[in-house]
């Protein structure tokens, strides 16, 4: 049965984007060098449970609503035609809505014991590339694994997770503990494809974007060093990725392998891969070349005007400030996280360029923590899956911005791609390659300065 497209008034919002993009810019807020502000103007005092979830508090009345309309989209829970309301969900998905995956706007993490896998998905590909240069599809599953369908179809396949616990010491012989997952695809509905490639990834914070998409990217080239010219054993390569508006290659700076080159492309591709959901950047089913694919022409069952408000709602979602910044720990572990390094890759200032259209993402001096290019982080975090430039040891450096706050936020404190890490101690010992210098400067601290290290990270 054909399915329905998602309505809204496309016309509405373009004509509130066009009356706010008339109006006279105010100068933007000058922060300069105050480091409470990690998103500059963009910046909101909230320590709770909903710190990642406000929008920029600059915002005029107009953009407001288009913010307050992507929001309410945002936790839409799509289901499978025939329906009257939202349907499209599927054949074959991993999840009903952006919030589910994206809880609280915040961070996700895999499933303990017991758990359903909520905001965690895996990336498939075979050896070899598609005709832009990305990950060559794996025959029969498509580029993602999709864990769940609707009523006639079956899922792609499910996952089951290990784990080896092993036990390490720092200099001091105080011990700590790595957990080494190990991932298998099981009950396939087809043969899964040789020389298949997994990559796991859990859904990533979605606040401070916007920003992140407003520096340029001759600043973020600056900071590239893809052959280690100046020697200091730091690369910082940029991924080429296909846009797919553009019709070319561009720069990407989203995605943990930064494969994704703007909001609305990765909005899209979430819409398509993680709900099956299909739209005018992505129009044909997740399904599409496999034989569970429907083979009924559709219209998109996202309407255009929805995607671009709930990308124009993630590009607004503000920063929370940082907190105890002027602890004498804490800069103690500011300190000591310069000495070991760890600003050669997380960068801790940025600047966005001038946008006369849009004043709020205008000029603003934000805080991030990250340079928005490709390290190699060693074997140990491999996940051996090349992405467009990214080979399979390769990883974006993730912003820092509002790290402290994971637990109060999502209530866990599961790091890195896949969630490995359990802590941020663990997330910092797992660091290899690149950064093996600033693992083993860790490593040689003393429990005091360790705790400097990690009072720093929790006030960002």
């Amino acid at each position: 049965m054909k399915k329905h497209t998602v309505l809204l008034s496309f016309t509405a919002v373009l004509l509130a984007l066009a009356a706010e993009s008339c109006r006279k810019p105010s100068p933007p807020e000058e922060t300069g060098d105050n480091e409470w502000l990690s998103g500059g103007s963009q910046t909101v005092f909230d320590e709770g449970s909903g710190a990642f979830s406000h929008p920029f508090p600059n915002l005029s009345p107009g953009k407001e609503a288009i913010h307050g309309t992507g929001d309410a989209a945002f936790e839409v829970q799509f289901v499978g035609a025939p329906s009257q309301i939202r349907p499209g969900l599927g054949s074959i998905f991993n999840s009903n809505s952006c919030f589910s995956c994206h809880i609280a706007d915040g961070r996700g993490k895999p499933p303990a014991g017991g758990e359903p896998m909520v905001s965690m998905l895996f990336r498939l590909s075979q050896p070899g590339t598609d005709p832009h240069g990305g990950p060559n599809p794996a025959v029969g599953f498509g580029g993602q694994l999709q864990q769940k369908a609707i009523f006639g179809f079956q899922p792609e396949a499910g996952v089951s997770m290990a784990y080896n616990n092993v036990t390490y010491s720092f200099s001091d012989n105080t011990s700590y503990n790595l957990q080494y997952p190990a991932y298998t695809l099981v009950n396939p509905y087809t043969s899964l494809p040789p020389g298949l490639m997994i990559s796991p990834r859990v859904a990533p914070p979605v606040f401070g974007l916007g920003l992140l998409e407003a520096i340029a990217d001759h600043a973020i080239l600056a900071n590239a060093d893809e052959n280690d010219v100046n020697g200091d054993g730091i690369s910082g390569k940029p991924n080429y990725v296909w846009n797919v508006q553009k019709q070319m290659l561009t720069l990407g700076r989203f995605g943990w392998k930064c494969e994704a080159p703007s909001l609305l492309q990765q909005a899209a591709g979430a819409y398509n891969q993680d709900m099956g959901v299909t739209n005018f950047i992505f129009p044909e089913e997740s399904s599409f070349g496999q034989v569970q694919y429907d083979h009924l022409e559709d219209e998109a069952e996202v309407s255009d005007s929805l995607l671009h408000a709930v990308t124009f709602y993630m590009r607004t979602l503000a920063v929370p400030a940082r907190r105890n910044a002027d602890d004498p720990e804490v800069l103690r572990g500011k300190f000591i996280f310069r000495q070991a390094q760890c600003a050669s890759c997380h960068i801790p200032r940025m600047k966005t360029q001038v946008n006369v259209a849009f004043s709020e993402l205008s000029n603003q001096t934000i805080f991030p923590y990250t340079d928005l290019l490709l390290h190699d982080m060693g074997a140990d975090l491999a996940d051996n899956r090349p992405v467009f430039s990214a080979n399979g040891q390769e990883w974006r450096t993730p912003p820092l911005w509002g790290i402290g706050l994971t637990q109060v936020v999502n209530g866990h404190q599961n790091f890195l791609h896949d969630g490995r890490a359990r802590n941020l101690m663990e997330a910092i010992m797992w660091h290899g390659g690149e950064a093996q210098h600033s693992k083993e400067h860790v490593k040689n601290l003393s429990l005091a300065d360790r705790n400097a290290l990690i009072r720093f990270l929790q006030s960002l």
